[in-house]
């Protein structure tokens, strides 16, 4: 009888033991981290695409984000999704946010991914060989954006202004196809479509962002409630940001791969954009947030662009750059990883 009733104690206490370890491995305690749901809109541009490896890589999922990554075949549909809240982050150059702020917009740059060193063109026919020839010629390229702006500050370097040239407002990829198949005697376009308009036979870059050092630099812009609201969530952008690099840096020819399906090319013609991209490490992020005199600072680069675009008519007033910039995100970074700023 005894022999009979110690079985059925540990029978029973197996039992609980086995209802105990269910209820530990159910316990919220012990349950996987709640993710942070965020929207980021990116378009194609060589300093960009590293976000698709950060989605394929489950990069921002291991820095604790689920990460609704929207592509954007046309650039300015991703400013316009921006500006009307439908992202919460999205990744844009520096004079097409000023724009959007000097709108009305509320937005802040958390990660500075880049500085266009060639990657963006004016790209003409074998006969306009200097700016100056430019003068009564038409010209395409996607009006109020980035190539528009770079036009202008070509046109005003050599005296002269848009009223000089006959300016057509055409979307980048289209103006980039109908430059390369005659159409237009220029165009104004970025990588990769710089790939599809110097199909045109004789074509040729008569000036580019390598042209105008710093003027262009790309970032991953929020609206100004998640960086202030969110401070964790941005700083999870952030780290991702930082830890998709590293990843570039230790798997290159899987993650040219990657980002060169995504541009649509092959991975030869990806290579070839990498000079014309300077991609910035955490230090030199955090040097260009820093205040300057030439346009290696974003602080001193954004004063010159201010005026410019109201007097292009690009804008009607001065973006506001109080909080424009955000640098404490990158130094947390830094600090974090054991950088040298």
């Amino acid at each position: 009888m005894s022999d009979r009733r110690d079985h059925r104690t540990v029978r029973v206490l197996v039992a609980l033991a086995l209802c105990i370890g269910a209820l530990v491995v159910a316990s919220p305690a012990h349950a996987a981290p709640k993710l942070d749901e965020v929207t980021i809109g990116y378009s194609a541009w060589p300093g960009w695409f590293p976000l698709a490896v950060a989605e394929e890589k489950g990069i921002f999922e291991k820095n604790g984000l689920d990460v609704d990554l929207e592509y954007f075949a046309d650039y300015i549909a991703s400013l316009d999704a921006m500006t009307a809240g439908e992202l919460d982050a999205n990744t844009q150059t520096l004079n097409d946010t000023m724009a959007a702020v000097a709108g009305g917009s509320k937005q802040a740059i958390i990660v500075v991914n880049d500085n266009s060193a060639g990657n963006d063109a004016i790209i003409c026919d074998q006969s306009i060989k200097t700016v100056a020839d430019l003068k009564g010629k038409t010209i395409a390229a996607e009006q109020g954006v980035v190539d528009h702006f770079l036009l202008l500050q070509g046109l005003a370097k050599a005296g002269m202004t848009e009223d000089d040239v006959d300016f057509k407002g055409v979307l980048t990829a289209d103006a980039a196809t109908s430059f390369a198949a005659g159409e237009f005697d220029c165009v104004g376009v970025f990588a990769p479509f710089t790939v599809e308009a110097l199909k045109r036979p004789g074509s040729h870059v008569v000036f580019s962002s390598k042209d105008f050092p710093g003027i262009i630099p790309d970032h991953i812009v929020v609206t100004k409630e998640l960086a202030a609201k969110r401070p964790k969530v941005a700083q999870k952008i952030v780290n991702a940001w930082y830890d998709t690099l590293a990843y570039l840096e230790a798997n290159p020819d899987e993650s040219t791969k990657i980002m060169a399906d995504v541009a649509e090319v092959t991975p030869t013609e990806y290579d070839e954009f990498a000079g014309g991209t300077k991609l910035f490490t955490v230090d030199e992020a955090l040097a260009a947030f820093a205040p300057g005199d030439t346009t290696a600072s974003l602080q001193y680069t954004a004063k010159l662009i201010n005026p410019f675009m109201v007097e292009s008519g690009l804008t009607k007033k001065q973006a506001s750059l109080k909080g424009l910039f955000v640098p404490k995100f990158t130094q947390a970074y830094a600090d974090a990883s054991g950088s040298t700023s």
